[in-house]
C-alpha cells in the first residue's frame, strides 16, 4: 500500500513531501499568499514609526522556507500583486503602496533566497536555520528601510530608527520560533 506522503530526500523542502501536481503547487502558492495576508493582520503599532510590528515577516520567511524558492517567490508575488490591486491584506488591512511597501518587496526577494537555502538543507538544523532567518530578515530590511526613507522623506538615520531598530528584538523571537519549528518538523518526518 502506497503512502500519501513521500519520503524525505536531500534537495527537498517540506512542500515536496506532498504528492506532486499542478493542483498541489497552485494550492501551496495561494495558501502561502493567504498565510502571509492573515499574518499581516497581527499588527501592533510602534510609537514613532509608520511601520507596525506584524506576523507578516515571519510568515513570508516560513512560506519561502517550506515551499522552496519558486513556490515561495510565487506566493509572495501573488500576495504583493493582490495587495496592490486592492485586496486589504497588507498590515492593518491596508492595500496599495505605502511607506512600508518596501518591506513587502524585501519579503518577495527574501522568500526566494530562504527557499533556495532550504532546498540545500538550511531548514534541517537549528544553526543553519538561524543563519537562514537572519539572512532573510537582512534582505527585508535592506529593501524596506531605504524605501521607507524615500517614501516618508526621512534621513537614513531616521529611517533606521523608525524602521529597523524597534523591530530587532521581535524579529529575533520570530527567527527563534522558526528555528525550532522547521528542524523539528524534519526530525518528526524522518522517523
Amino acid at each position: 500500500m502506497a503512502t500519501a506522503v513521500a519520503t524525505a530526500r536531500p534537495g527537498q523542502v517540506l512542500a515536496d513531501l506532498l504528492p506532486a501536481s499542478r493542483v498541489r503547487d497552485t494550492a501551496l502558492v495561494l495558501g502561502g499568499a493567504g498565510l502571509v495576508g492573515i499574518a499581516a493582520q497581527i499588527a501592533v503599532p510602534v510609537p514613532g514609526s509608520p511601520v507596525p510590528v506584524t506576523g507578516q515577516t515571519f510568515a513570508a520567511l516560513l512560506v519561502g522556507t517550506a515551499l522552496g524558492a519558486g513556490r515561495g517567490l510565487a506566493a509572495l508575488v501573488v500576495y504583493a500583486l493582490a495587495g496592490l490591486a486592492g485586496v486589504p491584506w497588507f498590515a492593518q488591512g491596508g492595500s496599495g503602496t505605502s511607506v512600508s511597501f518596501g518591506y513587502i518587496l524585501g519579503m518577495v526577494l527574501a522568500s526566494a533566497v530562504v527557499g533556495a537555502l532550504a532546498r540545500r538543507g538550511a531548514d534541517r538544523s537549528v544553526p543553519r536555520m538561524a543563519g537562514t532567518m537572519v539572512l532573510g530578515e537582512a534582505i527585508i530590511y535592506a529593501i524596506g528601510v531605504p524605501y521607507l526613507a524615500l517614501a516618508a522623506d526621512m534621513s537614513a538615520s531616521a529611517a533606521i530608527a523608525a524602521g529597523l531598530t524597534p523591530f530587532l528584538l521581535g524579529d529575533a523571537l520570530k527567527a527563534a520560533l522558526a528555528m525550532g519549528m522547521l528542524p523539528t518538523a524534519w526530525k518528526f518526518l524522518n522517523r
